[in-house]
């Protein structure tokens, strides 16, 4: 049964495999935990999973719905007509398999975000507090001439791009050098005005989505031009174009992008549930507080609805107040008309 669902899931829907590992995964926990076999599992026997995955393991919602989704497509594969599964349990077991999640027993989805409230946007102030220490950082190891500042260097550098150009974690740790191209709109970028994305996040069973970014920050340009120009000739390796090289010669990876910033983080004092995609959030959320054309920011960052930019942006009290005084001014009547008239 379980070959039969990869088969299924690798070739008829084309999913990566890590997401065909994941399904399995979830499958045979459940088989685990119940220590019965497909064709005799009940509603009872999920009801009793689901129990011990919300009070004993604690999911998340988001967790238990993927959970949930796992086990409900595999007993729809069982259920099938299609692949003769019934049958087969039927002349073997004299039973045979049924579908164990219903819109009574799972979890029904309400609302568009539903991840941890402490995940926001950070200030302004708090992206300069963090750049500003990546780069002390750089600084105390070049005084200290210690080990250490080029990755420092490194580390900072591709915190300013991820912000400057609002990207996810994994597209900023799959860029290559060669990924930045001029564009004839900005000449003043040279040719860091546009960054081609090729690790946008993919839907199911599709490669990875490719998006161009466009260059809007020059202190971001300045940085990741001084970056190419002075450092990255001295760490790259060779038949090789990836940006950010650790000291073994390998890609920087998404773990260790997630150490630094936890570290600088810590070290400030901010809280522990803002993470490297926290930038990525400030960069939609400053870009709305400046006015930028909600469709144009929704291209920058690859969402394919506005819905989903609209869910990262949490605009700060200051904008808020001018949104305020601006509305009440469209609201209130005018004091230059005289009481009473018309």
């Amino acid at each position: 049964m379980v070959e039969g669902w990869q088969m299924r899931q690798r070739g008829g829907r084309n999913l990566k495999e890590l997401s065909v590992r994941s399904t399995v995964g979830q499958i045979l926990k459940f088989q685990s935990f119940t220590n019965e076999w497909p064709w005799t599992w009940t509603a009872g026997d999920f009801d009793e999973w689901m129990l011990h995955l919300v009070a004993v393991k604690k999911f998340a919602p988001t967790t238990i719905r993927m959970y949930q989704y796992s086990i409900k497509a595999f007993c729809s594969y069982l259920c099938s007509e299609h692949y003769g599964w019934v049958e087969e349990c039927m002349s073997r077991f004299g039973m045979h398999p049924v579908q164990v999640c219903h819109e009574w027993n799972t979890v029904a989805h309400l609302q568009d975000y539903e991840g941890l409230p402490g995940r926001r946007p950070m200030s302004r102030e708090e992206i300069q507090k963090v750049l500003d220490r990546a780069d002390q950082i750089v600084e105390d190891c070049l005084s200290a001439h210690r080990k250490g500042a080029l990755p420092a260097y490194r580390d900072a550098t591709m915190l300013k791009v991820i912000y400057g150009w609002g990207l996810r974690i994994n597209e900023a740790v799959h860029l290559d050098e060669t990924d930045f191209y001029a564009n004839p709109h900005a000449p003043e970028f040279g040719r860091f005005g546009v960054l081609q994305v090729r690790y946008g996040k993919s839907s199911a069973g599709s490669a990875p989505k490719r998006r161009s970014v466009m260059s809007l920050h020059p202190w971001a340009v300045d940085a990741v031009r001084d970056y190419v120009e002075n450092v990255w000739p001295h760490v790259r390796t060779k038949n090789s174009n990836a940006l950010w090289v650790t000291e073994r010669g390998t890609r920087t990876g998404t773990q260790e992008l997630r150490k630094t910033f936890g570290e600088l983080r810590d070290s400030l004092g901010m809280e522990h549930s803002l993470t490297p995609h926290s930038l990525r959030h400030s960069y939609v959320t400053h870009l709305v507080e400046s006015g930028v054309d909600p469709v144009f920011i929704q291209q920058q960052v690859g969402h394919a609805y506005q819905s989903t930019t609209a869910i990262y942006t949490a605009v700060s009290g200051d904008f808020a107040n001018k949104m305020m005084h601006d509305a009440l001014a469209k609201l209130l009547p005018n004091p230059n008309i005289e009481s009473g008239a018309e």
